[in-house]
């Protein structure tokens, strides 16, 4: 039975309210319960989930609704006492914070009149206002911000380019600027190597395996997903781009790209061709061309960031051995084991996998991907589970693993299943220890699959480094005490479940190899000068990381106004 309780005019954040849903689903008695504000989305989605009762059209958006699926009345009051004990504590903590808290822009400035950024992580149909609002005062943007339509991106990056700023989103994962992380982003040294990516999770790949190897980045730059649409035009990965060449600090620049529209892609390599500093560049999807002026085209991740550290350092070699998994002989005598199952938390991980399985098996698949399902070939599947389709009503897979969890179980469950394939993205925003939650699912699968005389090989890489808040080498140590295989990169998972594929049907376990092909604007080159001077507006963790890192930053305890009444903001938006 269902039951609501709604709390007047209390709100929260979307992302605290899913994690409170996560955490509230564990209480004993509960079925299913969700948490969100009275908006009319929102209501749509409590009616999409089948959780939808008559006592929720009378909340407002700025009311929070608790619905509860429960046999036993009695599990509400339990739910409400869980609800405030976490709303509670995280008033706490945010009390105990020496970060300056303020609850309006002109707090704001008053707090940090030298800010010269803002990151913005607040609910899409509300971030355009407040980006404009910070263009308004002359600060450069970093949207964190998904779900804000194309028309709204092209408006703020014109805005920018034309007022000598710049916007980094919407969609934009992660940044790093002069040392400081932006975001989902890892500890990464200073270094000679500088990023501008499309993809947060691509710049978190490269990145990493950049600092692994003893090198650093000077500058990551992130450009949102769509920049590279006809609809943009590569408006901040142009900027991007000349601001590193302008540079100091930085020796060879790397782009990272997602799939670009055509006309887009060649743009960018004229633009590739007036830069004075040595390019590696990666069109995820596309073949690398040949090296040609100063650029470097790359086929995986991996080795995009090889290619840089070559520039950057001298030579660096590597390689990836076939690895004989004690499971593959009983996956082999099965007959309907032939299949890679993945699930990713990073888009253009999730594409990277994609991308080298269709080549390397000769896949004729698909290259459209409805709903992140960025391979869908007969038993294959790999999908992108931060897709927007996945994260209406949820938080990203990077912070709520649950999607994901049921997901591996099901194929390990699934008879045709021979490979799982996985990505783990630790560092700042992210899940304090993924490891910790996949292990223990791993490893049960495993031990149910024996029982019925039956297994499967789990495969993963984790993206990140020593330094960062989950410990790289704590969370390949409790993936492999799981049985689970780790790799160095993505792209190596990629191959190895390839490889051991390949084996299954009989064949070569080679994998092809692919070789490695052979404005200047003052406020924005001023931003990566100096450590970020950062408006926080929405997740408080992304804050925290700043601070850690030496960057000034206030926390905009940001809420709709007008209580969320869209009609009426908008009046009061047009009297400012």
């Amino acid at each position: 039975m269902l039951y609501t309780v709604i709390k007047k005019n209390l709100y929260q954040d979307s992302v605290s309210l899913m994690l409170l849903t996560n955490h509230l689903s564990a209480v004993e008695g509960v079925t299913q319960v969700q948490v969100m504000m009275g908006t009319p989305a929102n209501k749509d989605i409590f009616k999409s989930s089948g959780l939808y009762t008559e006592e929720l059209e009378e909340a407002n958006p700025s009311d929070l609704c608790i619905v509860v699926d429960t046999d036993d009345e009695s599990v509400v009051e339990n739910v409400v006492e869980e609800t405030d004990s976490y709303l509670n504590s995280q008033t706490e903590a945010s009390q105990q914070s020496t970060i300056p808290t303020v609850r309006t822009w002109e707090m704001a400035e008053n707090k940090l009149p030298t800010a010269d950024v803002a990151l913005i992580s607040i609910a899409g149909e509300h971030a355009t206002a407040e980006a404009n609002k910070a263009l308004d005062r002359g600060l450069n943007v970093f949207m964190f911000s998904d779900n804000v339509p194309v028309e709204d991106e092209l408006q703020l990056k014109t805005r920018a380019q034309e007022e000598g700023l710049i916007v980094m989103g919407p969609d934009c994962g992660t940044g790093i600027l002069d040392g400081v992380p932006m975001a989902f982003a890892n500890v990464v040294e200073k270094g000679n190597i500088g990023i501008v990516g499309a993809s947060g999770t691509g710049i978190q790949e490269v990145s990493s395996i950049i600092g692994r190897n003893g090198s650093g980045v000077s500058q990551a730059i992130g450009t949102g997903g769509r920049d590279l649409s006809s609809e943009i035009g590569a408006i901040t990965t142009i900027r991007g781009l000349q601001v590193l060449d302008q540079d100091p600090e930085t020796d060879v620049i790397t782009y990272i790209s997602k799939p670009p529209a055509p006309a887009v892609r060649e743009k960018v390599v004229e633009v590739f061709k007036t830069l004075s500093k040595p390019v590696v560049a990666i069109f995820m999807g596309d073949k690398p061309r040949e090296a040609h002026d100063n650029v470097h085209y790359t086929w995986t991740l991996e080795d995009t960031a090889r290619k840089a550290l070559e520039l950057a350092n001298g030579s660096n070699h590597y390689s990836c051995n076939f690895i004989e998994d004690k499971d593959l002989q009983k996956i082999k005598e099965n007959n309907q084991q032939r299949y890679i199952k993945g699930y990713f938390c990073g888009g253009t991980l999730a594409n990277e996998a994609a991308m080298v399985i269709e080549d390397a098996l000769k896949l004729d698949a698909s290259h459209e991907h409805p709903e992140g399902m960025m391979l869908q070939y007969e038993g294959h599947e790999v999908v992108d589970l931060g897709d927007d389709a996945y994260t209406q009503g949820r938080a990203h897979p990077m912070i709520d693993p649950t999607l994901r969890v049921e997901k591996v179980e099901e194929a390990a469950a699934d008879d045709e299943t021979a490979v799982i394939l996985l990505d783990n993205v630790i560092g700042y925003g992210a899940h304090d220890d993924m490891a910790g939650v996949f292990a223990p699912v791993i490893e049960k699968a495993k031990q149910q699959a024996a029982s019925e005389g039956k297994a499967f090989v789990a495969i993963a890489s984790v993206t990140g480094t020593e330094e960062d808040p989950q410990v790289f080498q704590d969370q390949v140590d409790k993936l492999k005490a799981a049985g689970v295989i780790v790799t160095e990169s993505n792209a190596q998972a990629t191959k190895l479940a390839v490889e051991m594929v390949n084996y299954l049907n009989g064949e070569n376990s080679e994998v092809e190899n692919i070789d490695n092909a052979e404005v200047e604007n003052d406020k924005v080159q001023a931003l990566i000068s100096n450590k970020p001077r950062v408006i926080n507006i929405g997740l408080r963790n992304f804050a925290d990381a700043i601070m850690e890192h030496g960057g000034d930053v206030v926390q905009y305890q940001w809420a709709p106004i007008a209580g969320g009444n869209k009609r009426l903001a908008k009046i009061l938006e047009k009297l400012k």
